[in-house]
């Protein structure tokens, strides 16, 4: 079961809305959405694992998938 969610990122510039594409982080089933930022055409989101871990997420803005993930430990 994947975490799915829709963000709205208010773009200050075009006075506008543009909508990130439903999206499946591939995080297991209890994963809890802490955080989200944007940064530079994509999004940052911070997420709590199931398993007490914690990782930062960078989703494309434009494509709507993770594009990278920080780690403090494994």
């Amino acid at each position: 079961m994947g975490l799915v969610f829709v963000l709205v990122q208010r773009m200050s510039t075009a006075g506008g809305e543009v909508a990130l594409p439903p999206t499946s982080l591939g995080q297991p089933a209890g994963t809890r959405l802490l955080s989200v930022a944007a940064a530079e055409g994509r999004f940052a989101v911070l997420v709590a694992r199931p398993d007490g871990t914690e990782r930062l997420l960078l989703l494309d803005a434009g494509r709507g998938r993770v594009v990278g993930e920080l780690r403090a430990a494994e």
